[in-house]
């Protein structure tokens, strides 16, 4: 349990985890902002794509005319489920930097004041009682170590799937591009 010397340094660490709080809170809602408006301008979108479609549609005279038709109206609308799943994928990603940046600077600030409280401690203590502090300083340092070490191999892991899905998004978009030329030849 942490003691505190003076109500101040309560006071401090209520505001600063107050403040934490509130800005994972506002990053929170500003991703919600980004994300309605970016799936109402989807369906905005798709309601004229389909407006568009059905007009020309209507228009189709033949069977050759409507498999060209098909070759041309695939392409955009990949192109725009695409456009969007990056977008969210973004939106997603900005989400998971900020609260791991925001956890990474509060648990720096109980590194920072388990190890101010620690010397404090030592300073009080018997003579003859540096050992136990020194091994309480070499096991959060192997804590923070590991802590360190499991962050960037979840970045990694991150970076990878990241790598992995757009990869796949732009094999899918050059398969369906293809697929809809030979469609438009026919």
């Amino acid at each position: 349990m942490t003691k505190f010397q003076t109500p101040e340094q309560f006071a401090a660490l209520s505001q600063s985890n107050m403040e934490a709080l509130m800005a994972l809170a506002n990053s929170a809602m500003a991703r919600a902002e980004r994300l309605a408006e970016l799936n109402l301008n989807t369906v905005r979108s798709v309601l004229e794509d389909s407006v568009a479609t059905t007009r020309k549609m209507a228009e189709v005279k033949d069977p050759q005319q409507l498999a060209s038709l098909q070759g041309e109206l695939t392409k955009p609308l990949i192109d725009k489920a695409v456009a969007y799943a990056r977008s969210v994928q973004e939106i997603a990603t900005e989400g998971q930097h900020e609260v791991s940046s925001l956890f990474e600077k509060q648990i720096a600030e109980v590194n920072k004041r388990f190890n101010d409280m620690l010397e404090q401690a030592a300073k009080q203590a018997p003579a003859g009682s540096e050992g136990v502090f020194e091994a309480v300083k070499s096991a959060m340092s192997t804590a923070n170590s590991l802590y360190e070490n499991a962050s960037k191999a979840a970045r990694q892991a991150a970076e990878v799937a990241e790598a992995n899905l757009s990869a796949a998004t732009e094999a899918t978009v050059k398969a369906v591009t293809a697929a809809g030329k030979t469609a438009g030849k026919k």
